[in-house]
């Protein structure tokens, strides 16, 4: 039986994080649900969540930033306890080849996408090694184990997400926390808009782009009891596209 906490959802004012948000309060976890910019999505998302009979919260706070870290934990923790369930989602993308490629779209995209997982984890960890009960689901991408020319900042931090997943699962295992992550493909989201899906899609078994409903069940499953032997792996979630 899992102990009372709550879970964050990094990221979750639209697309795969709002997905997530969803699917966890169908699970019964009060959801945190985390924005930088998007008031409007969130507060939509949070509405959802409470309509269906869930119980949600609004956070505002941009993981890059230590202090909006700590902000957004305090005000979870006040409301619903201990942090048991966290999903770093959050993601942004500065794509270009890489001799064009700008100092500060490489700092971006890693401050984001990889420096802010480790630090919202790093926190989350206290809770949880304190409760001996803990999920941590990654987002990563296919992009972080297949080349996508164009995206090498967003590769290298999709990658090193990966390698923070495996690292955290191994020190943590025995206090009862698992840390895992997902690995999408090509998805419909707002995050995919303006890559060339036909070339993209040409290269995928199904043949067609998945949905965030269906990387959420993923989430899901590995954020719940049943997953409690399963640490440290890498679910790709692509149509077949790295079979």
């Amino acid at each position: 039986m899992r102990p009372e906490g709550a879970a964050l959802v990094t990221g979750s004012s639209r697309g795969l994080g709002a997905a997530i948000a969803r699917a966890l309060a169908g699970d019964g976890w009060p959801v945190g649900v985390n924005f930088s910019r998007d008031h409007e999505g969130a507060s939509a998302v949070v509405a959802e969540i409470e309509d269906g009979g869930g119980r949600a919260t609004l956070l505002q706070g941009d993981v890059s930033r230590p202090e909006d870290v700590e902000r957004v934990f305090a005000e979870l923790e006040t409301r619903f306890g201990s942090v048991l369930t966290l999903i770093n989602n959050a993601g942004v993308r500065a794509d270009g080849l890489a001799p064009q490629l700008e100092d500060s779209q490489w700092e971006q995209v890693l401050a984001v996408n990889l420096s802010g997982a480790f630090r919202v984890t790093r926190r989350a960890l206290k809770g949880m090694l304190r409760a001996r009960y803990g999920r941590i689901v990654n987002v990563a991408s296919v992009v972080g184990v297949r080349a996508n020319p164009g995206q090498a900042n967003y590769a290298a931090s999709k990658a090193g997400l990966i390698g923070l997943t495996r690292t955290i699962a191994a020190e943590v295992a025995r206090r009862g926390v698992t840390v895992n992550a997902v690995a999408p493909g090509f998805v419909n989201t707002e995050l995919t808009a303006g890559i060339d899906a036909e070339r993209f899609l040409a290269a995928v078994p199904a043949r067609r782009a998945g949905t965030p409903q269906e990387v959420a069940a993923c989430v899901r499953f590995l954020a719940s009891e049943e997953a409690s032997y399963v640490t440290g792996a890498t679910l790709t979630v692509d149509g077949g596209l790295t079979a």
